[in-house]
């Protein structure tokens, strides 16, 4: 029990002041305001600003630090996290005939005398044979092979490092200080390292340009870049919408690298030198790495109204691929167009309870670990305040959607995030070099996709 009986105890026990001598040094000096001196010059004086009340007044800010700031990490706390276990992995690209599309291809192709596409080959060639065929014989009945790849990916390391005076930390517990700063401002870089990670796999795809952000493959992989498609990036290209000067009059596809190189692959997207004012023409076949992207005829047409229509055929498509889409991740200008046509309608978004998980264990249901979100056909709305609007609509725009199957979407973690600290309070101020404090967050890992035609996206949105 603290028992306050003098103007000594009353400062002690609301400064936390310890010992007799108390920080009486540092008030001579200036360095510290006591209760005579006002610590605000522009504060507020008492009784009107009568004549020498203000030395009697003094301003409290308290401990407590408010954020300003919404720091939420919706898109990092979505993505599943898996251990780091390799570096690349196989992909299955297409068919030993049939093609690569959801649908079996059938043309009128025939097997017996084409060795290279076998994409579409006639209907009386896929397996139905002979009495006693011939093998290799002339009806078709020939080996046939499935088509391979490797991609490949390496860890990413993210870092945040900052640093407090010995000054700082001996200030910050006295007076009307915060108190231990080093654990606040750990707290408060502990939320920039998770945020700024959140940013990173929601960054806009028009970010990734040989002309500004040069170094931004040393970021995470965006989930933009990794849930587009061959076709996407062409309409982006002829909308000028990428710093790299498209539409020129240049044959070459320089400035498009860092969008088109995905995993060590490229995305095959072509450019025609063209004669006109218009200059280049960009175009692209979707493949094996392209995921089923909605921009419209294209960005330069102008943005869409957003209508259920778009959202449930991509919710098809999706499926038809062969994914099952486990998460709808959007903004909240969007969450709240669609909340509005389902208003209209006399139908309402459901709320489901979402269980968090973690290395597959599965947290018990409750209010202590579970959340009420929004869904749409049973599969969850995410908001992100980070989610970018692709287009150049400019009056009403609407966030992006990305419809994922996080089965195959995944971070892969090679080290979690880990907080290193030394410096003056640990002994050691020649390790850092200063006379105080440095702390570090850091994290390695990687975004990465094993199916990317069961991933979604609709952009070149915007409102009624």
């Amino acid at each position: 029990m603290t028992y306050i009986n003098t103007i000594r105890d009353l400062e002690a026990s609301t400064y936390g002041i310890a010992g007799a001598s108390g920080n009486a040094l540092l008030k001579s000096s200036g360095v510290v305001g006591g209760f005579g001196t006002g610590h605000d010059t522009g504060g507020t004086t008492l009784s009107g600003g009568a004549a020498g009340l203000g030395d009697l007044y003094n301003v409290l800010y308290g401990q407590k630090v408010w954020s300003m700031l919404n720091q939420e990490v919706n898109a990092l706390s979505m993505i599943a996290k898996r251990p780091y276990t390799s570096s690349g992995w196989r992909i299955l690209k297409s068919r030993p005939a049939g093609g690569s599309d959801a649908a079996f291809g059938i043309g009128d192709t025939d097997v017996a005398a084409n060795v290279t596409d076998l994409s579409a080959p006639r209907a009386d060639q896929i397996g139905g044979v002979e009495e006693n065929a011939t093998l290799g014989g002339a009806d078709g009945f020939r080996a046939l092979s499935p088509e391979y790849t490797k991609l490949f990916t390496s860890p990413k390391t993210i870092a945040h490092l900052f640093e407090f005076s010995e000054l700082g930390m001996e200030l910050a517990a006295i007076d009307d200080g915060v108190g231990d700063i080093r654990a606040i401002v750990r707290e408060d870089m502990g939320k920039h390292h998770a945020e700024v990670q959140s940013k990173m796999l929601l960054m806009p795809l028009e970010r990734y340009d040989n002309a500004t952000a040069t170094n931004i493959d040393r970021n995470y992989t965006s989930l933009m870049k990794i849930v587009a498609s061959n076709k996407e990036i062409a309409a982006m290209a002829n909308a000028d919408m990428t710093d790299m000067g498209a539409n020129n009059g240049s044959s070459s596809l320089s400035g498009l690298e860092d969008l088109l190189k995905l995993y060590g692959a490229d995305r095959s997207t072509t450019v025609t030198n063209g004669v006109s004012v218009s200059g280049s023409t960009y175009s692209g076949i979707n493949d094996f790495m392209s995921a089923e992207v909605d921009f419209g005829a294209s960005y330069s047409g102008g943005a869409r109204v957003l209508t259920l229509t778009i959202l449930n055929d991509m919710l098809r498509r999706i499926r038809v691929n062969g994914g099952n889409p486990k998460v709808i991740l959007t903004g909240y200008d969007t969450i709240q167009h669609l909340s509005d046509l389902l208003q209209s309608q006399e139908r309402f978004m459901d709320r489901k309870e979402i269980v968090p998980t973690h290395n597959g264990v599965r947290g018990v249901k409750g209010s202590e670990v579970g959340f009420r979100v929004a869904t749409y056909y049973d599969i969850p709305i995410i908001p992100s305040k980070d989610m970018p609007s692709t287009g150049l609509e400019t009056a009403n725009p609407l966030s992006d959607l990305l419809i994922l199957d996080t089965d195959h979407l995944w971070l892969a973690v090679m080290k979690p995030t880990q907080y290193f600290e030394d410096g003056i309070s640990n002994g050691n101020p020649f390790g850092v070099g200063k006379l105080g404090n440095q702390g570090m967050y850091r994290t390695m890992g990687e975004t990465c996709c094993s199916f990317f035609k069961g991933q979604g996206k609709i952009t070149n949105l915007k409102s009624a």
